[in-house]
C-alpha cells in the first residue's frame, strides 16, 4: 500500500497552473523601457563581471525591482519557444557634492552629468542570466531627461526581450549597473513544464517529451516514463549545487516506457532530474520535485558528515547546501549532553565544503561540534578530535572570564552549570576546586582558547580519582585480612570461601576490561585517523586499549623500542591481547625483515615505530608463543588476508569491519563465556568506525558508493554522455 508522506504526481515539474502566453515574433533581441527615458541593448552579449562596489560620483540611476514574465518567441505559427521577459524598474540615489568638489566627478564616463542640478542621467545596466547549463549577460543603456531625475524616486523601467531557457528549468537573474554603485539584485524564476503551458502544441520539443510521473510505494520512489516503444530519451539524476556546477549522480538512454526505483534513503532535497529525447537540439527539462519532503531533509542531516583538516580548521561534507549554525561544545564522559560553549565563543555560519576555521590553541577529545539548523534543533554533533587524541577524558574544563582593571573570574563547566571557584557548592568540581586552581597556576591545565576577554583551560581529573580509589582499595584490602583470620579460625569453610573470593576477582577482572595493545604503521596521516577511529571505537567496550598515537610523549622520552617492549610485556603479563593491524607498508616492512633479519639502521620515516614493534614481535611468532597472545587484522578494500606473510598466520587474521563479531570475539578473556551482546557491540563498533572508513577510502569531493541513487548507482554507471 502507498505510503502518505509522499504523495506526487507530476510532469516534468510542478505544474500549479496552465498559463496563456504573449507571442513574440522574430529571432532578435529588443528593448523598450517607459515613456521619457531613452535605452538601447548591445549588439552582443557582454562578459558576466560585476566588479567591486565604488562610490557614487554624484546622482545616479540604480536598479530597485526586477519584474519577470514569461512570453513565447515564435518563428512560426507552430514553431515556438518559451522566453523570459525582464523589466527593470530604476530610480535615483545619491546627491549632488559640494561645488568645490564638481571638478573631481565631472570626468565621470558613467555619471553623464555634464552641468550640475539640469543635466539628464545615463546608466549602463547589466543582466546577468543563468539557467543550467547556460548563461549570458546582456548590457542595456539607459538616459534619464533632466525634467525626471528627482532624487530617491523612481524614474521608470527599461524591458528586455527576452531571454530564452529549457521548459521546467530555473532561472537566476542579477542586475547591476557597470560600474557597480550598489548590491546587485537578483531574481529566481521557476519555468513550467509543458503540461503547464496552454499553448504547448505551438513548441516542438513539447511534441515528442517523455511524460513523467513520480510517485511513492512502501520504501521505494518510482520514477514513471510513459513514452511509446519506440522512442529514446536521456535520464539523469544530479544534486543542484547553489553554488558551483551540479553533481552528476546517475544518467542512462533509454527506450520506452520505464520504471525507474529509487530508494527514499537516496532522496536528498536537492535531487533533481534531467530528461530530454534523442534528437538533435532537444530540450532539457530538469525538475527538482523533493525540495519540500520532510524525509529528504531528514536524509540529508544523516548524509552530512564534518571533516577535521587541521588542528583548527573543518569542513561540512554535505550533498546539498544546510542553512545551518555551528559552535563547539564540551562532553564529559557519563552520557551528559554535550554543554555549548556560547558565551565565550560565538556560532558560525555554516557553508558545504567550505573551509571553516576554529579559534583554538589546542585540540582536546571532549571537544565536539554541534550544529543546529534554522529552528535551533540539534542536527549534527561530532567530536572530532576524539580519533586522533584518544577517548573521552576525565577532565575539568575551567572558564576564564576578565574584566576591565585586570579582574577576572574562574568557573568550572559541570551538568548543573558553571560553578565558580574557590565555592561551598556540594558539586564535584567544587569540593576539588582548591586543588584545581593549584594546577592551573602550576601549569598542568592545558590551555584552549584564549583571547582579551577570556580563556578555556581543560584540568586533568585523573589523580584525584586514583587517590580517591587508592582509599578504596585500602579499605578492601583490611577487609580481605580481616576475613583471612575469620578463615583461619573456620577451616571447614576455607576452601568455600576461597572458592567465592577467586569468583570475585575473576568478575572483577572481567569488568576492568582486557588489556589490548594496538601495533600498526603509520603507512600515511589518513591510516593513522582509520586506526585512532579503531582505537576509539574499541575503548567503549570492556577493554583497555593501548595504541602509540595516544603516547607519542612517552614514546618520544623512551624510545619506540623500550616504549613496545614494556607495553608488550604489561599486556601479556596481564593477560592480554597484542593486535597486529596490517596494512601494505606493514606487510612490505615484515617481509623486508623476514628476508634481512634486521632492520636498517638508518632508517628514518613514518614506518619507523612499527619497524622497533618487529624487534619484541617477531621472536614470539619465530618460538611458536604467538597463538593466543596475539590477533592480527586488516581493512576491507585495503589489504587481502592472503597478502600477510605466512608466519604471521599462525594466529587468527581477520578483515574489518566484515569480520567484526569474530574480531570482538578473539579480543574477549580466554575463559569468558561468549557474550551474547557481541554482535550488539559488533554494529556499535562498525557504526563508530564507519565515517573514518568513509573518509579514508571516499575523501570530501569524491562521491561516495553509498550515496549512488538509481540502478547500478556509482561511478560509471549507466551510458555517458
Amino acid at each position: 500500500m502507498p505510503v502518505p508522506w509522499f504523495l506526487l504526481s507530476l510532469a516534468l515539474g510542478r505544474s500549479p497552473v496552465v498559463l496563456s502566453l504573449e507571442r513574440l515574433v522574430g529571432p532578435q533581441d529588443a528593448t523598450h523601457c517607459s515613456p521619457g527615458l531613452s535605452c538601447r541593448l548591445w549588439d552582443s552579449d557582454i562578459l558576466c563581471l560585476p566588479g567591486d562596489i565604488v562610490p557614487a560620483p554624484g546622482p545616479v540611476l540604480a536598479p530597485t525591482h526586477l519584474q519577470t514574465e514569461l512570453v513565447l518567441r515564435c518563428q512560426k505559427e507552430t514553431d515556438c519557444d518559451l522566453c523570459l521577459r525582464v523589466a527593470v524598474h530604476l530610480a535615483v540615489h545619491g546627491h549632488w557634492e559640494e561645488p568645490e568638489d564638481e571638478e573631481k566627478f565631472g570626468g565621470a564616463a558613467d555619471s553623464g552629468v555634464e552641468e550640475p542640478r539640469n543635466a539628464s542621467l545615463q546608466a549602463q545596466v547589466v543582466l546577468s542570466f543563468q539557467a543550467y547549463p547556460t548563461a549570458r549577460c546582456v548590457l542595456l543603456e539607459v538616459q534619464v531627461p533632466a525634467a525626471l531625475v528627482q532624487f530617491g524616486q523612481s524614474v521608470g523601467s527599461v524591458v528586455y526581450d527576452c531571454f530564452e531557457a529549457a521548459l521546467g528549468s530555473e532561472v537566476r537573474i542579477w542586475s547591476y549597473t557597470q560600474p557597480r554603485y550598489e548590491k546587485e539584485l537578483n531574481h529566481t524564476q521557476q519555468l513550467p513544464d509543458c503540461r503547464g503551458l496552454e499553448v504547448w502544441n505551438s513548441i516542438p520539443s513539447c511534441w515528442a517529451l517523455p511524460w513523467l510521473n513520480v510517485s511513492a510505494d512502501g520504501d521505494n520512489v518510482h520514477l514513471v516514463l510513459n513514452v511509446s516503444e519506440e522512442q529514446h530519451f536521456g535520464l539523469s539524476l544530479y544534486w543542484n549545487q547553489v553554488q558551483g556546477p551540479p553533481k552528476p549522480r546517475w544518467h542512462k538512454n533509454l527506450t520506452g516506457p520505464q520504471i525507474i526505483t529509487l530508494n527514499h534513503t537516496d532522496l536528498v532535497p536537492c535531487l533533481c532530474i534531467q530528461v530530454w529525447p534523442l534528437e538533435p537540439d532537444s530540450v532539457r527539462t530538469n525538475i527538482c520535485p523533493f525540495r519540500e519532503d520532510p524525509r529528504a531533509h531528514q536524509n540529508l542531516w544523516q548524509a552530512a558528515r564534518l571533516q577535521l583538516l587541521t588542528l583548527q580548521s573543518w569542513l561540512l561534507d554535505a550533498p546539498c547546501s544546510l542553512p545551518a549554525e555551528a559552535a563547539l561544545c564540551w562532553r564529559a564522559p557519563g552520557g551528559d549532553p554535550c554543554q555549548p560553549l556560547v558565551p565565550p565563543l560565538s556560532w558560525e555560519n555554516v557553508t558545504v565544503d567550505k573551509v571553516l576555521e576554529f579559534p583554538l590553541l589546542k585540540g582536546h577529545p571532549n571537544l565536539c561540534v554541534q550544529q543546529v539548523n534554522s529552528s535551533e534543533k540539534l542536527q549534527l554533533q561530532e567530536c572530532l578530535w576524539a580519533d586522533s587524541l584518544g577517548p573521552l577524558k576525565d577532565d575539568v574544563l575551567l572558564l576564564e572570564t576578565r574584566g576591565p582593571q585586570d579582574n577576572r573570574s574562574l568557573c568550572a563547566l559541570e551538568p548543573s552549570g558553571c560553578t565558580s571557584l574557590p565555592s561551598k557548592a556540594s558539586t564535584r568540581a567544587a569540593r576539588l576546586g582548591e586543588y584545581l586552581l593549584q594546577d592551573l597556576q602550576s601549569g598542568q591545565c592545558l590551555q584552549l582558547w584564549d583571547d582579551d576577554l577570556g580563556a578555556l583551560w581543560a584540568c586533568p581529573m585523573d589523580k584525584y580519582i586514583h587517590k580517591r580509589w587508592a582509599l578504596v582499595w585500602l579499605a578492601c584490602l583490611l577487609f580481605a585480612a580481616a576475613l583471612s583470620l575469620i578463615l583461619l579460625l573456620k577451616k571447614d569453610h576455607a576452601k568455600g570461601w576461597l572458592r567465592l573470593l577467586k569468583q570475585d576477582v575473576r568478575s572483577g577482572a572481567a569488568a576492568r576490561g582486557r588489556a589490548a595493545l594496538l601495533l600498526y604503521s603509520a603507512d600515511d596521516s589518513g591510516f593513522e585517523r582509520l586506526v585512532g577511529a579503531l582505537a576509539s571505537a574499541l575503548c567503549q567496550l570492556p577493554l583497555r586499549v593501548a595504541v602509540d598515537l595516544w603516547s607519542r610523549r612517552e614514546l618520544s622520552a623512551q624510545g619506540p623500542v623500550a616504549w613496545f617492549h614494556a607495553q608488550r610485556r604489561q599486556t601479556l603479563q596481564e593477560g592480554g591481547v597484542v593486535v597486529l593491524l596490517f596494512s601494505p607498508g606493514a606487510v612490505a616492512l615484515c617481509s623486508e625483515w623476514l628476508q634481512d633479519g634486521v632492520s636498517g639502521p638508518g632508517a628514518h620515516g613514518p614506518h619507523d615505530a612499527f619497524r622497533a614493534s618487529l624487534s619484541c614481535v617477531l621472536p614470539d611468532f619465530l618460538q611458536g608463543r604467538a597463538p593466543g597472545s596475539y590477533v592480527g587484522a586488516c581493512f576491507d578494500r585495503l589489504l587481502h588476508p592472503d597478502a600477510v606473510p605466512a608466519l604471521f598466520r599462525t594466529v587468527p587474521v581477520f578483515t574489518l569491519p566484515s569480520q567484526l563479531p569474530d574480531f570482538l570475539g578473539a579480543l574477549q578473556q580466554p575463559r569468558a563465556p561468549r557474550s551474547g551482546r557481541l554482535q550488539e557491540r559488533a554494529e556499535q563498533v562498525s557504526r563508530a568506525l564507519q565515517p573514518a572508513l568513509d573518509s579514508y577510502f571516499h575523501p570530501p569531493g569524491t562521491p561516495a558508493p553509498g550515496r549512488g541513487v538509481g540502478p547500478g548507482a556509482g561511478p560509471g554507471a549507466g551510458d555517458g554522455t
